[in-house]
């Protein structure tokens, strides 16, 4: 055996399992499976299959999910970096595929770094609703907001806060929660043996007081009728079926959906816990457990915890008279800009200048604070900057009229010379810790507006009135991912609209949105972000 496993484990594993141990402790004599997720925001899983360098098996339990051969390193292609698939564990593929999301819903993922089960998120959204994605850990924030603009997701907020903090702007707020809990990691033992050896400090006991709080808090950010998904990566039974037992003794008002079986998936497991669980609660035998002796991927539990609906009482501090949400107590000194949307109408003046003082409620807003009216500048947010909000905004707005040829939905938010498309109105972020408040869209340097890494990427070509395509089979790719400059003729430009070839280029692999350069008299300087090239020999 590869992977020298904790003797407690093992004994305790054995006891669990029975006349499964064997078949148990064969499965980590083999190579864990490797798998990528396409990101269908920006190619569909059918053009994906078509032009895929790696051979691909399907994954039964996600439709955009493929097994690739062992030793395939799909990291070392330029598809990685444009941003066309995910390379993810199979089994943790499949917590996402369970929320059941719809298009327009606000979802919020509550433990994700480093922000695979994101982007899968964003995906299913397709750019429609909300995606609120958190961390607790600011360093894990890092990837976790590098990842969703990689994969070119455009309504996400990063945040890094603790769930309470995240409840109290939020009661009752999202459609959606997917809790991949922090846990003691028994399931990824064979995928990283590190796991292993830091079980017996990472104990089963500091992970359940950790998910029972975290389950807790979750129930009171889910609207009536909502749909909790709750995972971990372990086999213990008091992290699992025990953990959700307790939840559902706390609350009445939810049901277990019970998982389908037909990708090979068991059973839970209650009377692991205990018989007197088992007997009280039947319906944990309808949440599931993935082992690695029984399908091709690592071990994972999942429950589905569906709120019945009705209505629920809320306390006058959590609502405002209209039914929103009432702005936090902690406010960061902010003022809301007017400008016009670039047709003519101009967005509803707000102005906060202070403490308490909150903006009027727009037109075309849901009770979320939705901005549901698309238009190139929506409602502005202006945190203190050194130039005037005016003037920080009015070098973005120029270049999105000039430049681009997207409709941006939404508020456009200012943190100092940093710009960004929110898809929450400017009051709900107040106090909280926000990594990323929306799509980032880049920076005002003296009035002059210089495009984002994360807005390239998230472009389509046909959404930038210049762009250059580069082929995935030619070194010029590569060249281009390493931030060396490229001699291009102007024949191979593709301009809109009488676009004059000197500027901002969209730059494409294979017709995939990559980066930016800035093209002129034949040679594309890069633009290519440093942190983010293409660094392998």
């Amino acid at each position: 055996m590869g992977v020298q496993l904790p003797t407690a484990f093992v004994t305790r594993m054995e006891q669990l399992l029975g006349d499964e141990f064997e078949a148990f402790m064969a499965a980590y004599d083999h190579t864990p499976h490797a798998g990528i997720r396409v990101n269908t925001l920006k190619i569909p899983v059918e053009d994906f299959k078509e032009r895929s360098p790696f051979e691909l098996r399907p994954i039964p339990w996600c439709p955009t999910g493929f097994y690739i051969p062992h030793g395939t390193k799909p990291g070392l292609h330029p598809y990685y970096h444009a941003g066309l698939y995910y390379v993810q564990e199979p089994s943790a593929m499949s917590p996402v595929e369970l929320l059941n999301i719809a298009q327009d819903e606000a979802v919020l993922d509550l433990c994700a770094a480093p922000g695979g089960k994101s982007t899968q998120i964003a995906a299913k959204l397709q750019g429609s609703g909300i995606l609120v994605t958190n961390d607790i850990s600011a360093d894990r924030t890092k990837a976790l907001a590098k990842n969703v603009e990689l994969y070119g997701v455009r309504n996400a907020v990063v945040l890094n806060e603790s769930p309470d903090r995240i409840a109290d702007a939020f009661p009752h707020f999202f459609d959606k929660i997917l809790i991949d809990a922090p846990c003691s990691g028994e399931g990824m033992f064979r995928k990283d043996e590190d796991m292993a050896k830091q079980w017996e400090t990472h104990s089963v006991e500091k992970c359940v007081v950790m998910q029972r709080d975290i389950l807790r808090v979750a129930a009171s950010m889910l609207s009536d009728g909502g749909r909790i998904v709750y995972s971990t990566c372990t086999f213990a039974p008091e992290e699992n079926e025990g953990m959700i037992a307790e939840f559902l003794e706390a609350h009445a008002d939810f049901n277990v959906i019970p998982v389908p079986s037909e990708a090979g998936f068991g059973p839970g497991h209650p009377e692991w816990v205990s018989e007197e669980i088992a007997a009280a609660h039947p319906e944990l035998l309808g949440t599931a457990r993935l082992w690695p002796h029984l399908v091709e991927g690592e071990g994972h539990f999942i429950a589905v915890l569906q709120h019945q609906g009705g209505a629920r009482v809320d306390s006058a501090a959590d609502l405002t008279e209209s039914g929103d949400l009432a702005p936090s107590k902690q406010h960061l000194p902010v003022r809301e800009a007017l400008l016009s949307n670039g047709q003519g109408r101009r967005t509803e003046e707000s102005v906060r200048t202070g403490k308490g003082m909150s903006g009027k409620s727009g037109k075309g807003k849901n009770t979320r604070g939705i901005d549901s009216n698309k238009s190139r500048i929506g409602k502005e947010h202006v945190k203190s900057a050194a130039r005037s909000p005016h003037d920080v905004l009015a070098s973005y707005r120029q270049f999105v009229q000039e430049q681009l040829e997207v409709s941006l939905e939404g508020h456009t938010v200012v943190y100092g010379d940093r710009i960004y498309q929110s898809p929450l109105a400017s009051h709900r972020l107040d106090g909280l810790k926000v990594v990323r408040p929306g799509w980032f869209m880049g920076t005002d340097k003296n009035g002059r507006f210089v495009p984002s890494h994360p807005l390239a990427v998230a472009l389509r070509p046909s959404e930038a009135i210049r762009s250059i395509n580069l082929s995935s089979s030619d070194a010029e790719a590569i060249r281009y991912l390493k931030g060396e400059t490229l001699s291009v003729s102007v024949e191979r430009m593709e301009l809109r609209h009488g676009a004059q070839p000197k500027g901002y280029t969209l730059v494409c692999i294979d017709g995939y949105s990559a980066g930016w350069g800035k093209w002129q008299d034949g040679m594309l300087k890069n633009e290519y972000p440093t942190g983010w090239r293409w660094t392998s020999v």
